[in-house]
């Protein structure tokens, strides 16, 4: 779906992309302590991940429907969508945003003194996918020394999970509930997004792709107006009243074959 890209419009070589077609999504329920959580798995060396903000008239799209409804009209199926990381009063990314390998949004270091958002708890981080398709997180302070040549990235805060630690700034009897959502990549080759069913702890939600999704190193995304969205499974996450527009998606659209 590459007239959709978030940015102004590339021309993309056709021989850019591998000979397949992507394949499904998956997408599955997982039960961990007292919660329920939509995990959706991405294969990166079939499935085409992108990171979506405006159309080709640089109208933010805002909702996963209308990125549906962009797709439908250009004769794609949408598999799978979720929020990207978190944004400003003025619907812009709060931090790093790169979509097919242009940077629209900069890398965001600002370190806020006493109380801040979650985009401020430390350490914050960057999801990215590199230009031979490979995906991981990274933390903020690491991005630039690794001078990863990515093809998209989202930057969000905070990290849930470093090098396989839980973010000690997590209280485990914190009764600060929230719906969540994250991203982590336990393998080069596949992104993994989770949203909470109902409201978490953020010690919980850590816990999670620590313990379950075989991550050493995770990031939140969003609150309480996260969803996750696949073609078999609908809508995951914040009840639809909760949900605000957003300034990025990841999303896979069926058919679209994996870049390298």
């Amino acid at each position: 779906m590459r007239t959709l890209a978030l940015a102004a419009l590339l021309v993309v070589s056709p021989g850019l992309f591998a000979p397949m077609r992507a394949a499904a999504v998956e997408s599955r329920l997982v039960h961990d302590g007292d919660a329920d959580f939509r995990v959706a798995t991405v294969d990166l060396r079939a499935d085409a991940l992108g990171l979506y903000w405006r159309d080709a008239n640089g109208t933010a799209y805002g909702s996963i429907e209308r990125l549906r409804q962009g797709g439908a009209a250009e004769g794609e199926t949408l598999a799978f969508a979720t929020n990207a990381g978190i944004y400003d009063r003025e619907f812009r990314p709060l931090g790093l945003t790169i979509a097919e390998g242009t940077t629209l949004r900069a890398l965001n270091t600002t370190k806020p003194r006493g109380a801040t958002g979650n985009f401020g708890m430390q350490p914050n981080g960057v999801f990215y996918v590199d230009r031979q398709g490979h995906a991981g997180v990274v933390r903020t302070d690491a991005w630039r020394s690794l001078a990863i040549d990515a093809r998209l990235a989202t930057q969000s805060g905070p990290m849930l999970l470093v090098d396989g630690e839980i973010n000690p700034a997590f209280v485990e009897s914190s009764d600060s509930r929230k719906w969540r959502s994250g991203v982590c990549a336990p393998a080069p080759d596949k992104a993994v997004f989770a949203v909470s069913i109902a409201p978490v702890t953020f010690h919980a939600f850590a816990r999670l792709f620590r313990d379950r999704l075989g991550c050493r190193d995770a990031l939140f995304l969003d609150g309480t107006l996260s969803q996750i969205y696949t073609a078999a499974d609908g809508y995951s996450g914040a009840p639809d009243m909760m949900v605000r527009p957003y300034a990025g998606m990841l999303a896979v659209f069926a058919g679209t074959p994996a870049a390298r």
